[in-house]
Parts: C-alpha cells; structure tokens; sequence
C-alpha cells in the first residue's frame, strides 16, 4: 500500500514511518508548513531531510499556512476573545491534518496517511456504525483520542494510526535503534503556533486581536461566592448580585478582573487576590463581564451543553450512561446523554471538576470506542 506519513520532526512520526517501512509499505514522509517560525533554525526541516535520505524515503511539504491561520489561529483568537477557553489541537485534526493534509496525501497517489498519534480505529460494525471508529490507545497515559474526537468518520476510512499499541518509550527507542536524529526531540506542552508558555500566548493573543480589529473585554469585578447561608437567612442585597445569571448562593465584590480571558474555569493560580483559603475560577459571565470565584469545596460541574457534534455512533447504540472526558487530563466520568437537534445535553451522576466553554466533551464506551464529539458551549454547576 502507499502511504503518506504526516512528519512533524518527533519522535512518534518517525516512529509510525519506520513502522511502516519496514512493514513493506510504500511510505512518503510529508510534512506541513502551519505556523510561522520566528527564526529559520525553528523549521525540523533540514532534520527531517536527514532522516528521510537516511531511510530512502522521499520527503514533500505541503504549505499550509494560510489554512491554518485562518482555520485555526483566527478561531483560536476569536473565541478566547469571547471568554473561552479552546482547544485549538482538537480544530487542528479536524480542518488541518485530517482535512487539508489528508487531501494532499491522496494528490499524492496516496492511498491512506498515516500519523504519530496515540489511537486506534477499529471495525465500526459491532456498534451500529457504518464504518471505522475512533478508540482510545492501548497506552492510556499518552492516549489522543479526546484530541481526535471531532473529525469525521468519512475522513477516518483513510488513516492509519501506527502507534495504537505502543508507548513513547518504545517509540523513542525504535528511532534510537535506527541511528535517526530526531529534529525535534522535546515534546511541547506549549499552543505549537504561540511557544513559551503563558506569558507567550498571551502575548500572541494580544497581536493578534489587533491585526484582526478584534477588542476584548477588559476588567471587571471579580465576585467571591461563599457557602450557602442556612435557610431563610440570605439578605436580599447578597442575592441581587446573582439572581440575573441564576446565582443563588452570595456573592461578594472582592476585587477586579484583567479581563475574563486571562482566566479559565477551575483556575487557582494567578487570580492576584489576598483570601484566607485558596481560590478557584467558579464561573466566567461574559454577559456581564464578570469572574466568579470561590473555595474548592464549591468547584464543580453536573453537567453541561455542547454543540457542533460530531456523531460517529447513531444515539440508539450509545450505552445507558456512556463515559465522558470534557478537558484533556480529565477523567472519564458516567454521565446521562440526550443528543437534542445539534446539541448534546450532559448530566454527570457525580459532580466532577469544571470544564470551560470552547473545551471538547468526547464520550465513549466502556471499551474505549468513541460514540461523538462535541464543543462545550455552556458548563453547569
């Protein structure tokens, strides 16, 4: 089979092409220009060359650049300007590597593309489904799957997932053994188009919303919520606070926000407020431009609503109470399910820690299969 394998310049694409080299297929590396590099020496391309011409491998490179920037950094920065809080990898794998890199595999005769990803697809007929699924990795710690949850299933008949049973180490240590370099041997935590951690992104944000003519929001009151009040005994001043965003427990002005999208729910670090206990993000009203905090015994999510759904299973085959992961390095958690329109409606049988709008919600089986995919739009305390 000839396949294209998507190269970053890490070790696990070069791992899932070696794999399939030495599987017999026909293997053309390809590698996808996305953001721009600050300095020629950021580019893993001369590595990759190295490596390639190593193998006897061709390399191409497929530019993507005005794709990118306009698919996901835009969204990106639009939807941060709204107070969300995105997960820009999540839109990446939908538009970018398994929309228009998957497109540039196949104008090059390539019958399927291959990624470094840690997932599975398996037969899709056991569930109702007409085709391949999407399914978590044998390796759960460097599972991708929750990443992947968002494309398409007509786009999943043509990859391959080369690392579905391995682990980095192994990965490392397969690469190590073929004598390559790897040109880009530290695995980023970091957004890849705005490196350098917080301070960076932010900073990234903050061009831009400028070259966009966006304008966010700027400070506001940040608003402590304390424990209930026994019953009877809340003053209605307390109440007024709250009552328009269906607040009922009190709320009391302590300070002012930099602007919501510095912050995300959850969040304890960074909040620049002296308090007795330590404090968390409890909830963003964009409406009103105000942050809701409080103490961990008051953080918590039962459920929540998300939209733009990507359904791989029809909703007649989803289990009575699927799993559900609503931010990456969450746990999975039962939950009740109601697909309504183009919308997926989540009541968690417990209340777990808070997602935050702009987030993905991806549910699966107990197996492991992923039923849909889906964007947080709303999170409910």
């Amino acid at each position: 089979m000839r396949i294209a394998v998507a190269v970053s310049g890490g070790v696990d694409s070069l791992c899932a092409l070696l794999l399939l080299q030495r599987a017999g297929h026909e293997v053309v590396a390809l590698h996808a220009l996305l953001a721009e590099a600050s300095a020629a020496s950021l580019t893993p391309l001369p590595g990759l060359e190295t490596a390639c011409r190593a193998l006897g491998v061709p390399l191409r490179v497929a530019d993507l650049r005005d794709r990118f920037a306009r698919e996901v950094v835009a969204p990106f920065a639009g939807a941060y300007a709204r107070g969300r809080t995105p997960n820009p990898c999540a839109l990446c794998n939908r538009h970018i590597k398994f929309g228009a890199l998957l497109d540039a595999a196949l104008e090059l005769g390539a019958e399927r593309l291959a990624t470094g990803h840690y997932a599975r697809i398996v037969d899709g007929t056991r569930a109702g489904a007409p085709g391949p699924l999407l399914a978590r990795a044998a390796h759960a710690p460097k599972d991708q799957s929750y990443f992947l949850s968002l494309v398409p299933q007509e786009r999943l008949r043509r990859v391959i997932f080369p690392l579905a049973d391995m682990d980095k180490a192994a990965c490392a240590a397969l690469v190590a053994g073929a004598g390559l370099a790897v040109p880009v041997p530290q695995e980023s935590h970091d957004i890849c188009f705005a490196p350098g951690g917080v301070d960076a992104y932010r900073e990234f944000l903050e061009r831009k919303w400028q070259s966009l003519g966006l304008t966010p929001p700027g400070p506001g009151p940040i608003l402590l919520r304390e424990d209930d009040p026994p019953a009877g005994a809340l003053p209605e001043k307390l109440m007024a606070a709250g009552e328009n965003a269906g607040e009922r427990r009190p709320l009391r002005h302590i300070g002012i926000h930099a602007g919501l999208w510095r912050y995300t729910e959850g969040q304890r670090r960074g909040l620049g407020i002296a308090h007795a206990e330590a404090l968390h993000v409890l909830r963003k009203d964009v409406a009103a431009n105000t942050l809701v905090v409080g103490p961990r015994r008051l953080l918590g999510m039962r459920g929540c609503v998300a939209g733009d759904v990507n359904v791989a299973v029809d909703p007649r085959f989803w289990p009575r109470r699927p799993l559900v992961r609503c931010r990456y390095g969450g746990g999975l958690a039962a939950a009740t399910v109601r697909l309504e329109g183009a919308r997926l409606c989540i009541s968690f049988a417990e209340a777990c820690f808070p997602t935050a709008a702009g987030q993905v919600a991806t549910l699966y089986d107990e197996d492991g299969v992923v039923l849909a995919g889906a964007i947080v739009e709303e999170a409910l305390a």
